[in-house]
């Protein structure tokens, strides 16, 4: 193995296919994230994203954090994902380490995870952020980088952007 390039894992034989659709997240990312501020201008932020098999390569976990302005630890978390081959579901849970508490990301009740046009999206309850309902989307995946849009809802029905992540590999 190569000094300083991460261990990724590799898909398991035995493992759904189905998860090798979330493997562009794999290795290190480095990210510039944009927030819309309540004035509506968009604040920049550092933000990292590093992504890995677990479980002998029958999930993924990956680790998101962003930094404020003043270099405070604003997120931090993970999400693990796994694929249901059997009921043909996703299963993607968020752990925020700032307030220990997981959030369901790929639920039933908002069409779970949907893949078209080279895109990944899915709704999910907010927690804790101001508003009820978030639409995650990736996008422009390639193997040098992508993009994660969030849109924010009231009625998850209704959306307007908040969020604009955008990632670049920092490892081959």
């Amino acid at each position: 193995m190569n000094q300083g390039v991460p261990d990724v894992g590799k898909l398991n034989p035995q493992a759904p296919p189905e998860l090798s659709r979330f493997a562009f997240l794999l290795g290190n990312w480095k990210c510039e994230a944009k927030l819309l501020q309540a004035n509506g201008t968009w604040q920049k932020l550092d933000a990292a994203w590093h992504g890995r098999f677990i479980l002998d390569g029958y999930a993924i976990q990956d680790e998101y954090r962003m930094i404020g302005p003043t270099g405070e630890l604003i997120v931090l978390g993970m999400n693990i994902r796994s694929y249901d081959a059997a009921n043909h579901r996703w299963s993607i849970k968020w752990l925020n380490a700032l307030t220990g508490t997981w959030t369901d990301l790929a639920s039933q009740e908002f069409g779970g995870v949907n893949f078209a046009n080279h895109s990944v999206t899915y709704v999910f309850k907010e927690p804790t952020a101001p508003h009820p309902y978030t639409r995650a989307t990736y996008t422009d995946i390639s193997k040098t980088h992508f993009t994660w849009k969030g849109e924010q809802s009231t009625d998850a029905k209704s959306w307007t952007e908040f969020m604009i992540v955008e990632c670049h590999r920092t490892n081959p």
